[in-house]
């Protein structure tokens, strides 16, 4: 399968973190726990700025998980509209060439699911397949992609389309003066992204991509793998409750990162003829400036080879599924790969799992 556009969006209302910290401390805990404690946690999570799904004013009128659920509706497929067309323009195609419709969200629940939604609203045909995975969390994106070259591989001729929509300030609980929501109060943002791919026998359209003006061809996916790790429910994810959704986020996931990932890193590589010195370029997920520095330690690379990853997180914080798609785009722009080399995408997320995805920059004319 052959990636042949990405895009990633953000909502219209930015903020430097220091208001958010004020507006958390004083909204959501009323002023429970010091502003300076939560300063310093936030200060820590390595964030600038982030995005929010509302002005940061109205968060204070949000009463119940209705009211934020249906908000997320709304907020969540104005995004994911956006990602899809974007990104269907940007590989000049449009939403009438679309075989598959694949979307991912943990933020918010939505019966019909967001990409039915947002398939009717851009004009979408009505024999679209439709694939919703919900509960992945953060590994979603990278999980998504994975899951797009299942369907591609089997369906050579088509054009499929990963939808991510996460809107993380929705879910902050009010009154929880508990570790994991002070942090996750200071590291995730909103946003969405979305990728389009092709099947194999389609791929050769897009080959000639730079010569005629769309930019240059994208990443080809070679291959994936799922890990679940044993004994680790409770390592992130939610609780689901009265009040919505409430974050379940161990401060061992670090420790979790450094254990496996490097070890199934290097089997998964070996799989397929390759050594990690033959991967130049990382698109990693911004789990955090601890996660990612075990991140580093585990697979024995510098800060730079995750340089994007970091600047990502400064920039928009924590998108969950998003966040490694617009790593992604991201990558693609500011330092295109070296043509015919290999890169890595990866993410962790609730399970507690990972997700590896093998890719390789398409030599000129393939």
């Amino acid at each position: 399968m052959r990636i042949v556009s990405v895009a990633g969006v953000l909502p219209e209302h930015r903020y430097p973190q220091q208001q958010i910290t004020e507006m958390f401390t004083r909204t959501m805990l009323r002023g429970a726990v010091d502003l300076k404690v939560v300063e310093r946690l936030h200060a820590n999570a390595g964030v600038r700025h982030r995005s929010l799904a509302l002005p940061i004013e109205d968060y204070a009128g949000l009463e119940d998980f209705g009211q934020s659920n249906d908000a997320f509706i709304e907020v969540g497929v104005e995004l994911g509209a956006r990602a899809v067309t974007d990104a269907l323009k940007a590989a000049d195609l449009t939403p009438q060439d679309v075989d598959l419709v694949m979307s991912a969200t943990v933020t918010g629940l939505a019966v019909p699911t967001l990409e039915a939604r947002v398939a009717a609203l851009i004009g979408m045909r009505p024999d679209v397949v439709r694939v919703p995975l919900v509960g992945l969390g953060c590994v979603a994106g990278a999980a998504g992609v994975a899951r797009l070259h299942d369907y591609l591989v089997g369906h050579p001729d088509k054009v499929a389309v990963l939808m991510s929509v996460e809107l993380c300030s929705l879910t902050l609980q009010r009154d929880d003066t508990s570790m994991a929501n002070l942090v996750g109060s200071g590291l995730f943002g909103d946003g969405a992204a979305a990728v389009v791919a092709v099947g194999a026998d389609r791929a050769a359209g897009f080959a000639d991509a730079e010569v005629e003006g769309r930019g240059p061809a994208q990443p080809d996916v070679l291959a994936s793998r799922s890990r679940l790790y044993p004994d680790s429910e409770r390592t992130m994810g939610w609780d689901v409750g009265a009040t919505g959704l409430k974050i379940v986020l161990d401060s061992k996931v670090p420790q979790m990162v450094t254990r496996y990932v490097g070890g199934d890193v290097a089997a998964f590589l070996a799989d397929h003829g390759l050594t990690q010195a033959d991967i130049e370029w990382y698109v990693a997920h911004p789990g955090g400036p601890k996660v990612l520095e075990a991140m580093q330690e585990t697979l024995g690379v510098p800060q730079e080879a995750l340089q994007v990853t970091w600047d990502s997180l400064a920039a928009i914080g924590n998108l969950s599924s998003s966040s490694v798609l617009h790593v992604l785009a991201d990558t693609l722009a500011t330092r295109p790969p070296r043509p015919g080399s290999y890169g890595l995408m990866l993410a962790m997320g609730p399970g507690f799992c990972s997700e590896l995805v093998l890719l390789r920059a398409p030599e000129p004319g393939t």
